[in-house]
Parts: structure tokens; sequence; C-alpha cells
């Protein structure tokens, strides 16, 4: 006797019907798909990421409740007082000196004078970078916070560090913690934002035109040049560098907000990014030799660029 087929087997009686209702459900479907795609795909443009980096809550000389700047009555921040000081290179005194450094055809050198100035006595670290990175979501390169927290952060772009400075700005603006020379200076009007390169020469040479920070001769305890990689910030003990900062010779590159350009220096307040193919760095990284990491060495730096060698330090400053 035939075995009677399912009853389910009803359901291909009307074949054509059935594929009607298939392709109804398999459009709704992928409507619905397309959809949700679209949405999450919204939100996750919407939505930063933000990383969520874990630095060490302990780290020597610097403070985890205040942005791991510098654990001094300062924050860190080194006044550099309003004056003249020679800028540029006169090969008969430095040998080493390249032709960019040459104030014009007819001078090698010149006095500028500049208003008084705060700058970091530390290059901005990884921790520090990584606290502004968490607070904004701001996109990281994957080598930018790589290391301990107290090396100088690299790879980060010309825009990165202006963005940077302009929200620890705003952390110290609204914070009653502020040391109160900062914290006047603000209200003053003055900004947190990258030296130009003659602030950058002042502070790093001096008023007596030395060609390094430490004086007229290279020297490597001083200074972390000519190595395989970065150390820690300030951990080369130099004494008698111009105002004492530390690692204005080495360890990473610096960046300014001065466009690269010839001599003669002229104040760049005015100019940004988008105005200028190339910015000035200064000071030379680890994997330089002496001559590139005199006071006065001038490199140019596409602002979108990052390099592992590449850093920066702030400036408050009346802009």
């Amino acid at each position: 006797m035939k075995k009677a087929e399912p009853s389910i087997a009803v359901s291909a009686v009307a074949p054509d019907r059935g594929r009607a209702i298939g392709l109804v459900v398999l459009t709704v479907t992928v409507i619905f798909v397309a959809g949700w795609l679209a949405v999450r795909g919204r939100q996750a443009l919407a939505a930063p990421v933000r990383p969520n980096v874990v630095v060490p809550t302990e780290l020597a000389r610097f403070d985890a409740e205040r942005w791991f700047l510098p654990a001094e009555p300062s924050l860190g921040f080194v006044r550099i007082p309003a004056g003249r000081f020679t800028m540029g290179s006169d090969p008969a005194v430095d040998r080493a000196a390249y032709e960019n450094e040459r104030w014009s055809s007819q001078t090698r050198q010149a006095e500028v004078d500049l208003a008084e100035f705060y700058i970091g006595r530390y290059e901005v670290t990884i921790a520090q970078y990584a606290a502004f990175v968490n607070a904004t979501g701001r996109f990281v390169d994957s080598q930018t916070l790589q290391g301990a927290g107290d090396l100088p952060v690299a790879s980060v772009t010309w825009a990165d560090a202006i963005a940077y400075a302009s929200w620890l700005e705003d952390q110290l603006r609204a914070s009653s913690d502020t040391p109160s020379e900062l914290a006047d200076r603000l209200r003053e009007g003055w900004h947190l934002s990258l030296p130009n390169e003659a602030q950058w020469e002042k502070a790093a040479r001096g008023t007596d035109g030395r060609i390094y920070p430490w004086g007229n001769s290279p020297d490597d305890s001083k200074a972390n040049y000519g190595r395989s990689g970065v150390v820690t910030v300030g951990s080369k003990s130099c004494g008698d560098c111009a105002f004492g900062l530390a690692d204005m010779s080495g360890n990473v590159w610096e960046l300014t907000r001065s466009p690269f350009q010839s001599y003669p220096y002229e104040n760049d307040a005015a100019r940004d990014a988008a105005a200028d193919a190339l910015f000035v760095m200064r000071g030379g990284g680890f994997n330089d030799g002496p001559n590139n990491v005199r006071s006065a060495i001038r490199g140019g730096i596409d602002p979108g660029a990052r390099r592992p060698f590449i850093g920066f330090r702030l400036v408050l400053t009346k802009l």
C-alpha cells in the first residue's frame, strides 16, 4: 500500500503563491537588516571611540589627579622672562650651522625681543596625552600610547598637539586647583599652545647664545641622542641647561606653531595648518647625531604626519 504524503505537503498545492510569499518575507527581512545597519553605522560615526587607555596611577614626579602633569607648584610650567636673545647661528662660532639657520644674506644672527611666556619643563608624556584621549575619544595611532606613561608621546600630528593644548587649557580654566599664577594668566587671556620657534629657541639656549642647552660642546650625558629609542622625560640630568628645562636636545623632535620659512623670523600667531605646507620642529631626536640636537636646528614637518620620533611640549603665552 502506498504511503500517504504528510499533510504539510499541502503547501505545495499553490507553488506560485508560495514563492510570492517567500519573496515578500525575504524583501522585508533585507529592508529591516539594511535599516538596522544604517542606524548602527550612524551611531558609530556619531559616537567617538573611547580607547580608555589604562596608565599607572603612580608615576614619579607626576600628579594623576591633575592630568598627570608634573607634581610641582607650577604643574611643570617654567617662566621665561621677557627680553632679548640671540637667534640663528654664526658658523664662525658654530661650525655645524646649517644655511637655514642664517638670519639673512647680510646677517648670520639677530637679537629678538620676546614677551614673557611659560614653557613645559618636560615634553608632553604618554600619560598626559592618554588622559586627553580618554576624555575626548580622539583618534590615536596604534603606536601613539605604546610604552610607559612617563615617556614622551610621539606619533601625533600637529593638529593633535593643538587639540591637546586646547583641551588642557579648558581643564585648567575650570579647575579650582590650578596654581594662582597660571590661573591669573588664563584670566588675562593667555592660552596654551605650541611654542613658536623663537620662544622654543630662547627657552633652549638661554640669553647667552650657547649652542646647546648646557653650553657650546656636545655632551650625550645631558641629552638623549645617538641612541635607539626614547627615554623617560627628564631622566637625563642637566643642571646647567637653560632655565632648568629637560630634553630640549634629543629624545623627540618637538613641534612648534611656526610655519617653516626662511628667516628673518616673524611672529606667526595668525597662521594655521591650512595656510602653510610645513611647520617647524626643533631639538632633534633620539636617533640624531650632535649636529642635529643643537638649539638652533630647524626641521620641517607636514601638519598631518605622524612619526615615532616627533612629539611636543606646550607654552602658556599671550598669543
